[in-house]
């Protein structure tokens, strides 16, 4: 196909996933090659997205609307799987941050929140989504702490 019939996706736009429509996030190919083996990398172009919806099965797809489903990955991630780390990095999970919440304090969120600044966070190669969890730490503890009041009041 002669390519001045071929637009080019918008750099500016977030490529929506073919499975759910969710909004993707930009990966790069560092990111990539951490998550997936080499046949799924091949499967899918340099440049890719990935798919934050928790429901959906798609982990990344690209511009020509190829995907690479969640059983894909090296190992399992947060969303996509529930009791995957929030934090890939330092190992954080959903129930150390339900813990802190129980307990009345925020030690393991603020530590990981604190690593999540230094150079031992590895988020292009550990997290799906090549960025760091600390938002998804916080909105988790968040949410959590919202439910946990309204059961205890």
């Amino acid at each position: 196909m002669n390519k001045a019939f071929v637009r080019e996706p918008d750099e500016t736009t977030a490529l929506r996933c073919p499975q759910c429509d969710s909004p993707g996030l930009p990966v790069g190919s560092e990111t990539l090659e951490a998550q997936l083996g080499d046949a799924a990398r091949t499967a899918i172009a340099e440049s890719a997205f990935y798919c934050p919806y928790p429901r959906c099965e798609v982990a990344y797809f690209d511009a020509f609307e190829r995907v690479v489903k969640a059983d894909r990955l090296r190992s399992p991630a947060y969303p996509k799987d529930p009791t995957a780390p929030l934090c890939p990095c330092f190992g954080l999970t959903a129930d150390d941050v339900e813990q802190d919440v129980r307990e009345g304090v925020v030690t393991r969120v603020r530590a990981v929140v604190d690593k999540a600044k230094t150079a031992e966070a590895c988020c292009k190669q550990k997290s799906p989504s090549g960025q760091s969890c600390v938002a998804e730490v916080q909105r988790h503890y968040m949410r959590f702490r919202e439910t946990w009041n309204a059961q205890t009041r």
